[in-house]
């Protein structure tokens, strides 16, 4: 059977409270079925310049401060409430991850020893980011190709097998936009990885930010097809953005899965992964019975055929 795993990105769709981020991992565990719960860190003097850093959001009804600075900082967790969630994550049967969008952050983040650390699509070119990972932290390494271009892809993974951890590597196909428009998904780009880096990685994923799960189930059936047309580029994890409400003050709230929709998704991804397989014989057991039944047969009704004149 295929097997995917489901990635709840929570991001900072908590909103900046421990209270909802906590809920978010057990209705993302409990409610849902997702594998992983993953969520985000910026150390935004480091990431930002200072106009940046002071200049207003650009959508002022989202944001949470009087600058984007100011915004991105409430939306913050430290370290420790990191290592908090990452308990919460135990507790709730779910793997813990996060994405890491400067050194500092990766440097805190790897401490904590998760199972997989993301680098978002805005900072796949960082390469001294990149390279603390790679001599630092032993875990697989999450990476998505969203506003990258195929030459810069090919130097995210000749960076790795330079540095000995293109095998840990996981390579996600996916489309900058928050929402993203369905002919804007380009799913057979999960193709295009599969061909070209499928036997120079670990696996290849799919991160989403569109609506709706059609689409999810079509990427996972794309990947399954994909491996078995190369022999190479195992399909392994879908990642949604996860909100209680879509309707919650922020930019990412729009673009994310509410928790039907998240449960939805996973038990038809597990449900269409049992059905991506060939035929282990000519006739399965469950049309053996139904061939006794109804199949005609010559030597049951060849005598009862009425003659036409």
């Amino acid at each position: 059977m295929v097997e995917v795993k489901v990635i709840a990105e929570i991001g900072c769709n908590h909103k900046g409270d421990m209270d909802i981020a906590k809920e978010l991992i057990q209705v993302a565990s409990k409610i849902c079925g997702a594998d992983v719960a993953k969520f985000q860190k910026r150390h935004n003097r480091e990431l930002l310049t200072p106009e940046e850093y002071d200049t207003p959001h650009p959508v002022p009804e989202n944001s949470y401060g009087p600058t984007y600075g100011a915004h991105r900082e409430y939306l913050e967790f430290s370290v420790g409430q990191h290592k908090e969630l990452q308990e919460e994550c135990r507790l709730a049967g779910i793997d813990y991850s996060t994405s890491v969008w400067d050194l500092t952050s990766a440097q805190e983040i790897a401490a904590l020893k998760p199972n997989l650390i993301k680098l978002p699509s805005a900072t796949n070119q960082h390469f001294v980011l990149q390279e603390f990972l790679c001599k630092n932290y032993d875990g697989e390494i999450h990476v998505s190709t969203g506003m990258t271009t195929r030459d810069e892809i090919e130097k995210v993974i000749a960076f790795y097998e330079k540095h000995g951890r293109a095998k840990d590597l996981v390579v996600y196909a996916c489309t900058s936009g928050y929402p993203v428009a369905f002919e804007d998904l380009c799913l057979m780009e999960i193709n295009t990885l599969q061909e070209k880096y499928g036997d120079r990685v670990k696996s290849i994923g799919f991160s989403g930010h569109h609506l709706g799960i059609a689409a999810d189930v079509a990427a996972m059936a794309l990947g399954a097809a994909g491996y078995e047309r190369y022999g190479k580029g195992k399909f392994e994890y879908i990642e949604r953005h996860f909100t209680l409400d879509r309707t919650w003050k922020g930019t990412d709230h729009a673009a994310s899965l509410e928790p039907d929709g998240l449960r939805r998704m996973c038990r038809d991804l597990h449900n269409v992964a049992k059905a991506l397989e060939f035929k282990k014989s000519d006739l399965l057991d469950v049309e053996k019975v139904q061939r006794d039944k109804l199949k005609w047969r010559e030597e049951k009704h060849g005598t009862n055929i009425r003659q036409v004149s």
